[in-house]
């Protein structure tokens, strides 16, 4: 299908617009930012190393933010193309070398047919809270990768609002506590209380049939923090690389345990173009 008979799909929602241009998602990853966000940028790491084609690669990260995975993929020798919805993001992404940022929608990307060795969806499904627009975004993956390519997808497990709340204590709060309770019903959590955006928390189970609707072949998932986000300690542990290490081998030994892959904050989902 051409870019002139695709058609467009609905602007993506104010609110996510507008949370992500305060800029605090590409400190949250980095070195300094919370240990929850660290873990996650060190687990996705992890994965995408083990997954992805050996450099030279292409890759197309799609939703990729500011450009925090992006940066260290270009630095292990591939070459980055990122689109993103946000302009402060593309902004951002533009200016780390070997990468090339550009605006763009997971649901209608402009690219040619199989023109990617593996292509990254790390945050876009987080705020597509229409299955319709789920499948949609990932078929557009399916479509811009090479056969046999690698797809990863990124979700935000059904609990991990009140698993984050509990963590927290803000979980003792009425209103914050009515919130994350409605969203682990029905995993939709709102723009409301201005912890986070509108935003779609995933059944594990869900992602594999959106993948093989939408035309993929599904290999893999992976529990980015296991249980170990949700410890005391974990900041002392993170920022001791020797105990850091022993904490991502002890997170590795159970990233795909099914009766675990829940319990993380985020699951990657792994497949193929047929």
């Amino acid at each position: 299908m051409t870019e002139t008979t695709r058609a467009q799909p609905p602007a993506v929602h104010e609110e996510i617009l507008g949370y992500y241009a305060r800029g605090k998602e590409d400190a949250r990853l980095r070195e300094g930012g919370a240990p929850a966000g660290r873990l996650e940028f060190w687990r996705t790491q992890d994965v995408l190393r083990r997954t992805l084609p050996p450099a030279p690669a292409r890759i197309l990260d799609v939703g990729g933010g500011s450009g925090v995975h992006a940066q260290w993929l270009a630095e292990d020798g591939y070459e980055v193309e990122l689109v993103d919805p946000v302009p402060l993001h593309v902004a951002q992404a533009a200016r780390l070398p070997g990468v090339n940022a550009r605006p763009g929608d997971a649901r209608a990307l402009p690219d040619e047919d199989a023109s990617y060795d593996a292509v990254l969806l790390l945050g876009p499904l987080y705020h597509l809270p229409e299955r319709a627009d789920r499948v949609r975004a990932l078929a557009e993956v399916r479509r811009v990768a090479k056969p046999g390519g690698p797809v990863v997808a990124a979700t935000i497990n059904r609990y991990a609002g009140l698993h984050d709340l509990l963590r927290e204590e803000r979980y003792f709060d009425p209103a914050q506590r009515a919130r994350t309770d409605a969203a682990s019903t029905d995993g939709r959590h709102g723009a409301e209380g201005g912890l986070f955006t509108v935003a779609y928390f995933a059944q594990p189970t869900e992602v594999p049939a959106e993948f093989t609707d939408a035309g993929l072949t599904v290999e893999g998932q992976y529990g980015l923090e296991g249980l170990a986000w949700l410890m005391g300690g974990v900041e002392d542990w993170l920022d001791a690389p020797d105990r850091r290490e022993i904490v991502l081998a002890a997170t590795r030994r159970i990233e795909s345990e099914p009766t675990l892959l829940g319990a993380s904050g985020h699951l990657l989902t792994t497949g193929r173009r047929p």
